[in-house]
């Protein structure tokens, strides 16, 4: 069946009150989609007019009177703040798969005064006040999507128009008390939140807004062995050093009850010297895997190192005050038998390298991964332009 391309746009206002998590989550377990993108957006009064007058569509169930309500919503919320000029923070999702918008919009649901029990995310997120007299007292649609194809493509067009100008990692969008400044970090959800569509990646974005951050970039992230090599490189010759001991311990009681004869400690100590490296490379191999689908033994040359990988991430952006430290409290330590309880890594991970989440764990490091995942890249456009073409 022909694959589409579905989008939904998460509203200023479910960014602020940190529902991107809950919104994701249905988006994904309810569609069975692929999470094909994501990119964070401030957009430009340009942006903002052009998509206000593009939603129109007779065949929108919703009906003229609502879109209406939803053109002046998106020109008044969306637009940048008229009293600062500071630009407004926007989501963008895309999803790919057979009859997406039609699987996106059965999960959005449609804006109307009748609210059911929660059945979509515009009953669960979204408000629609009235008065006795029939009059709008309060409106909030909590995200934006497509009711047909026809719109889906021409709306996606436009925004990946002004992907590269209004998107990407997003600066001067966060207001700070003076002399307060923030720092950012990054955040990999793991392949193991993605071996089939669960609410899992959606629920662990969830711990994390309990730091009170801001999401300020975000990408659909296929790590290739190279960029697994560099990101990891500096975790290698602590595993050659670190398993010796263990992996001696091990040896020993293998040995002794295979062969029926005490190990004594020096010989113990020299098994650790040559079997820990080969060891700390194994767990490593490991690593490489688990992020990126295959090994770099696997690969022939330079070229497939660096393709994308099989495996998916979503690499997130966040600022805020002490954000390394917020983001690392909630994550938990590396292993997660050890970690407290209320942390990602005892929630949702499985060993110490299945473990849920990566987190940034000092200012250095932060900057050494930004350079590697590279949030900014555009590969949001890229998706829409495999579907539809060059724009």
């Amino acid at each position: 069946m022909l694959q589409q391309l579905a989008y939904v746009i998460i509203t200023p206002y479910s960014l602020h009150k940190s529902r991107t998590g809950g919104i994701l989550s249905r988006l994904i377990s309810r569609t069975g989609l692929d999470l094909a993108a994501m990119r964070m957006f401030a957009p430009s009064s340009d942006l903002v007019k052009q998509y206000a007058g593009a939603i129109s569509s007779a065949h929108d169930p919703q009906g003229r009177k609502i879109q209406e309500l939803l053109r002046q919503y998106i020109l008044h919320n969306l637009s940048p703040d008229p009293k600062t000029g500071r630009r407004r923070r926007v989501l963008v999702m895309l999803f790919r798969g057979a009859e997406a918008v039609r699987k996106v919009r059965s999960v959005v649901g449609n804006v109307c005064p009748e609210r059911s029990g929660g059945e979509t995310i515009c009953d669960t997120y979204g408000d629609l006040i009235m008065d006795d007299a029939g009059r709008i007292r309060y409106f909030e649609p909590a995200v934006l999507a497509a009711p047909n194809a026809k719109e889906a493509q021409k709306v996606l067009k436009l925004w990946a128009r002004y992907s590269d100008s209004d998107g990407g990692l997003l600066k001067g969008v966060i207001s700070y008390p003076p002399r307060v400044t923030g720092e950012r970090t990054l955040v990999l959800i793991k392949p193991d939140n993605f071996r089939f569509p669960t609410g899992r990646p959606g629920n662990v974005i969830d711990f994390f807004s309990r730091t009170g951050l801001y999401i300020v970039g975000v990408k659909v992230l296929h790590m290739s062995v190279a960029q697994v090599l560099e990101f990891y490189g500096p975790v290698r010759e602590t595993l050659r050093t670190k398993l010796k001991d263990g992996i001696s311990e091990r040896a020993k009681l293998l040995l002794e009850k295979e062969f029926g004869f005490k190990i004594p400690a020096r010989e113990q100590k020299a098994l650790g010297a040559v079997l820990g490296p080969l060891h700390g490379d194994n767990r490593f191999e490991n690593i490489i895997r688990f992020m990126s689908g295959r090994t770099s033994s696997e690969c022939a040359s330079g070229k497939d190192r660096r393709r994308p990988g099989t495996e998916k991430c979503i690499a997130l952006v966040y600022e805020g005050v002490n954000a390394i430290r917020k983001i690392r409290d909630v994550l938990g330590p590396t292993d997660p038998s050890k970690a407290p309880p209320g942390s990602i890594r005892r929630e949702f991970g499985s060993n110490i390298t299945v473990n849920a989440a990566h987190a940034s764990d000092s200012v250095e490091s932060a900057q050494r991964e930004f350079a590697i995942v590279n949030v900014g890249e555009n590969n949001f456009r890229q998706v829409i332009e495999e579907v539809y073409g060059k724009i």
